[in-house]
């Protein structure tokens, strides 16, 4: 059974993480939660569920604008070829949908089986915007509250420079 929302804030609360979330209406993009970036402080990201060749699967982690080259990305995380993972494996590994992927699912990846991968010009900022298990929503954490969380589900996060072309940071 998936980690409820609930769950997510309980377990927050018990690492003593401070988070603010904000309500809103469902997006499934990137382009359709732009608008709400004016409102909300920090790093706003985007998760991309990733499937190699191999069957080895991956979290990567980046800012909403970041350009991540998934044709040459799996030479720097030494694995086979990257493709997006399908909607019924991303339920049954991270407990989400499509449009919902976050780093908050680690809390439904017991097994561990997924390998976290953050963008490091991401990790710059000092605050960040994740879904908080649903799209409905947006949560507020400190960059390193998210590694604590992260930490506390079992996975060790790689801290790497995935992006290209990046524009600087604001």
């Amino acid at each position: 059974m998936s980690a409820t929302r609930q769950d997510l804030f309980d377990r927050l609360a018990e690492l003593e993480i401070e988070t603010q979330t904000t309500e809103h209406s469902a997006v499934f993009t990137v382009e359709e939660s732009s608008a709400l970036e004016q409102d909300l402080p920090g790093g706003h990201t985007k998760n991309l569920f990733l499937k190699c060749k191999k069957g080895q699967l991956y979290l990567l982690v980046a800012l909403n604008n970041a350009l991540i080259p998934l044709k040459t990305a799996h030479k720097l995380l030494d694995s086979g070829r990257l493709s997006f993972g399908k909607p019924n494996l991303l339920l049954e590994v991270l407990g989400v949908t499509p449009g919902s992927v976050t780093p908050f699912s680690l809390i439904n990846d017991i097994e561990t089986r997924v390998t976290v991968v953050l963008d490091a010009p991401m990790m710059a900022y000092e605050r960040l915007n994740f879904h908080p298990l649903m799209n409905t929503a947006t949560t507020n954490i400190a960059a390193d509250d998210l590694l604590k969380f992260i930490r506390s589900c079992g996975h060790h996060p790689h801290v790497l420079q995935v992006s290209n072309g990046l524009p600087a940071k604001e």
